[in-house]
């Protein structure tokens, strides 16, 4: 087991150095200092002087990869290469470009996205899990098929057209929540409570239809059909025999997005102001801050590639003949 994980971790390294190397290139190579400057300056009315001086003040002006002038190891730690892009595998990312330190807004943005990424997470998960074997149940019949005509239906709206509706109706209209902002005290809950509702309903169409397809693919198996004519009950074939069997997959989807929870929701958090990772991510986009968004990206990809190791260990426990792969 340790082995397998070791393994793995290996695996990693070489990928999260090509992120950060295509990172850094996307910034600096493909889109110029000159081109960030203008950006963040504007095009018009602004002098190449301007520019200049705001390469400088970003530390921009540097060598890219190799010091010639520098000493020693210096020749490669004091280039913009080694400080823009070296030290975020340390976690150190640095200023925004309007002087806020980036890991203390990171620290401080991830309660909110946490606070509303994991009861949606949890919550969707399992209702996704509930209807898909309550359909399955009735696999076949009219019930089954209205079902699925509906799943498709789901999938096809808009995410944008929940909140909408879910803000009109339920907190514009009705009052029962409020229809933006957050809060860190006691009643906090109640700024929740409809973007959660609304994640959870978004992902019903698509979810839903995933784990009946995987729930019938295993249900067609021998084991199954074996347990059947042993007499087991249709309800014990469904939750002794057909949802252990799938567990492999549904932690496929499920594992490797828990790191990401950290993340937050880019859309959901911009409509009800909350100031989690993901509206911190579109306000940096916005503002054409390229520090802020550096690091997002970085952290964005050793999150993402956390939650692949963690599903292959997850891979491990669901199905020990894994490790021999």
């Amino acid at each position: 087991m340790f082995a397998y994980i070791v393994r793995r971790l290996l695996y990693a390294v070489p990928i999260l150095i090509g992120v950060n190397l295509l990172t850094f290139i996307l910034f600096f190579i493909v889109n110029t200092p000159e081109d960030m400057a203008r950006a963040h300056l504007g095009d018009k009315y602004v002098t190449e002087e301007a520019v200049q001086n705001w390469i400088a003040d970003k530390g921009y002006d540097g060598p890219m990869f190799f010091n010639n002038e520098a000493p020693g190891v210096e020749k490669l730690t004091d280039t913009v290469f080694y400080d823009k892009s070296v030290k975020l595998f340390a976690f150190d990312f640095g200023q925004s470009d309007d002087g806020r330190d980036i890991s203390s807004d990171i620290v401080d943005r991830m309660g909110p996205s946490l606070a509303l990424a994991i009861p949606s997470f949890l919550i969707g998960v399992w209702v996704n899990i509930c209807v898909a074997l309550m359909v399955l149940m009735f696999r076949g019949s009219r019930l089954d098929k209205t079902t699925v005509a509906v799943f498709v239906g789901l999938m096809s709206i808009s995410y944008l057209f929940y909140i909408i509706v879910g803000q009109y109706f339920i907190a514009k209209v009705s009052k029962l929540v409020p229809v933006s902002g957050f809060n860190d005290g006691l009643d906090g809950w109640r700024f929740l409570i409809l973007p959660v509702v609304i994640s959870v309903l978004a992902g019903i169409g698509s979810g839903a239809r995933l784990y009946r397809t995987l729930f019938i693919e295993v249900s067609g198996q021998d084991f199954s059909r074996t347990a059947r004519a042993k007499g087991v009950s249709e309800t014990g074939v469904l939750f002794h025999h057909i949802l252990p069997n799938a567990m492999l997959p549904i932690l496929t989807g499920i594992v490797v997005v828990i790191p990401m929870l950290f993340m937050g929701s880019l859309v959901m958090e911009s409509f009800f102001s909350i100031p989690g990772l993901g509206s911190y991510m579109l306000d940096s986009i916005r503002a054409q801050d390229f520090s802020i968004v550096r690091a997002m990206v970085f952290l964005g990809s050793v999150l993402y590639i956390t939650g692949l190791i963690l599903t292959d260990i997850s891979y491990t426990w669901a199905d020990p003949r894994v490790r021999l792969s």
